[in-house]
């Protein structure tokens, strides 16, 4: 059926301040001939004129097409339009024009809630610009929302009813295996099978996750995605009982954002498949992964990292460009145990030879820097020149190696200190920011992650009691884009939630407060600043808090600071004497 061009009552290239797309369709070609559609047209045509006030309008149809999906040419068409702010409203004759399914519709509601887009349908008079208009899609709503958790538990009860049978449920096939959707069996891949037995046996032998993964990456081994492994991956294999060959499902929860049931709940299928290594060797290594974990925490419970890496996120690798990862260095006479950090490549594979750098090193240097900078705004004049800041910034025993400071950076910060500006502005952490960009960003993430789980939900749905029926490997193939979405949503959700650093109103707000005053009253006072007694002395979330405000990035090279990029812009690039 050739589209139709939408029919405008109006040619100027300007839309006005209100504009109406009229939505219209049929479901037979005997309604078309019976003039519904012009009936449809005629009528929603003089509902927009005199009861909504609007001439400007729109005219959107889809004759002969089933209300049972979205699959529609206008419909995606006009949906596109209302995207780009070109109107103000939609209007149908009944709601059932746009869907007969709720899912659709409420995914539809919300989608114009979000767009500021007035819904109104004539027959059922629901104009949400209306207090019972918005009520009475409300109900409609919750009605939606119930039957999606009536979809979601009867999908649940079908996958593990799947599982308990010994059936696949889909996903990622593991690492070493083969499936074979015609005959639904798995074979076992000889080639990755041998990878993942020397990952075994390194294991056994050296029992460092990092090791075995440096191996196969100075191996050039990639995983199956073409990548590096990282130690994360190595225990994630590891500890998998798909290996043993059972079959294990329903650990995670995802409603939970994937954390793990009790073990009551798991569904374990014994001898499912092939198996790569006896049930006495998995074991073995399981007792030797408890045995080497951080901690020392059983399988069941998360690790809870006690120490805080106060410049973890924020350094850069100055020879090869990647992130440095944090470790504990060892501990000193006084008792304080600093962050190490080091390059992420060269732990991985030993192709960087930059090296690690300490908070003994790295602590003294940038807090004794940014101290010299607040402190240089009561010192400077308009005849100041640049190296005479630069005589003041580079003040202090931490600084006894540094011969100068790029021109520009001291340009641009004189500039911003005789403005009065100090460019290193902080507000303590316990103040509530509900509008800052940080809270602003979670909110958009949370949302985000909702519409991704209920995606998930929905894609179920289809799969499963669609009238079409759903192609298993289109199934498959959206579920895990799907998935990766949700995940990257997740983990950026914790970095920042991380980064907010959040201390709920107790006892501690009266530690935080005076670590904050403590950490004031060392960046404006003229006392260098000795790092390591320093910390002794607050919480180390306080500094943590701190430097992640003020510092955009820090680069690393040869194990000294070779430039620190700050939030207002300016990067302080220092040369070596």
């Amino acid at each position: 059926m050739a589209k139709r061009t939408p029919l405008t009552a109006s040619s100027d290239s300007t839309p006005p301040a209100n504009k109406v797309a009229i939505y219209v369709r049929v479901s037979t070609h005997w309604q078309i001939d019976k003039d519904s559609l012009q009936v449809q047209r005629r009528e929603l045509i003089a509902y927009a004129d005199m009861v909504l006030n609007i001439k400007d309008y729109v005219i959107f149809e889809d004759p002969g097409y089933s209300a049972k999906n979205t699959d529609r040419p206008d419909y995606q068409s006009m949906m596109a339009r209302l995207r780009s702010g070109e109107f103000t409203h939609l209007l149908v004759w009944k709601i059932d024009r746009i869907s007969r399914n709720l899912l659709d519709f409420a995914s539809m509601y919300a989608e114009l809630k979000s767009l500021g887009i007035t819904f109104v349908s004539k027959n059922e008079q629901f104009d949400t610009s209306t207090a019972i208009g918005e009520a009475m899609l409300k109900i409609i709503l919750v009605f939606a929302e119930l039957e999606r958790q009536m979809t979601a538990e009867r999908v649940t009860a079908v996958m593990i009813s799947r599982a308990n049978n010994g059936q696949w449920n889909g996903g990622r096939v593991p690492y070493g295996y083969e499936y074979n959707k015609e005959a639904k069996t798995f074979s076992i891949n000889e080639a990755e099978r041998k990878v993942y037995l020397r990952m075994v046996e390194l294991y056994e032998q050296q029992q460092s996750l990092l090791a075995v993964s440096r191996y196969l990456n100075e191996k050039t081994i990639s995983t199956r995605n073409g990548n590096e492994w990282s130690a994360t991956a190595v225990h994630k294999i590891l500890t998998n009982p798909w290996y043993v060959g059972d079959y294990r499902y329903n650990v995670h929860d995802v409603a939970s954002s994937g954390a793990k049931r009790s073990a009551d709940e798991w569904i374990t299928i014994e001898n499912h498949h092939d198996a790569m290594i006896d049930r006495y060797r998995f074991d073995r290594i399981q007792a030797m992964l408890t045995r080497n974990q951080r901690g020392n925490t059983s399988p069941e419970h998360t690790y809870v990292r006690k120490n805080v890496h106060i410049f973890s996120g924020l350094l850069r690798c100055g020879q090869c460009g990647a992130t440095m990862s944090a470790t504990l260095d060892r501990t000193r006479v006084s008792g304080w145990r600093p962050s190490a950090y080091g390059c992420s490549v060269r732990r991985r594979n030993n192709k960087c030879s930059n090296k690690y750098v300490s908070d003994v090193t790295l602590g003294p240097f940038v807090f004794n820097f940014i101290a010299n900078i607040v402190r240089a705004r009561g010192r400077i004049g308009s005849r100041t020149t640049t190296k005479q800041l630069q005589r003041i910034l580079l003040t202090g025993e931490a600084f006894a190696n540094i011969a100068s400071i790029n021109e520009d950076a001291l340009s641009q910060m004189r500039d911003m200190l005789l403005s009065g500006e100090v460019g290193v502005e902080y507000k303590p952490y316990s103040q509530k920011q509900a509008q800052s960009p940080t809270a602003i960003e979670l909110e958009n993430l949370r949302e985000r992650k909702r519409k991704y789980e209920s995606a998930l939900g929905r894609l179920k749905s289809l799969y499963l009691y669609s009238d079409n029926g759903m192609p298993q490997k289109d199934y498959i193939a959206e579920r895990q884009k799907i998935s990766i979405d949700l995940e990257a949503t997740e983990r950026r959700i914790a970095e920042l939630t991380a980064a907010s650093a959040d201390i709920i109103d107790d006892p501690e707000r009266l530690i935080e407060q005076a670590s904050y005053f403590i950490m004031a009253q060392k960046l404006i006072g003229d006392d260098y600043i000795d790092y390591g007694k320093y910390l002794a002395k607050i919480d180390p979330k306080i500094p943590r808090a701190f430097i992640r405000s003020v510092v955009k990035e820090i680069e690393i090279t040869d194990g000294e600071v070779s430039s620190i990029e700050f939030a207002s812009g300016i990067k302080c690039c220092f040369e070596r004497k």
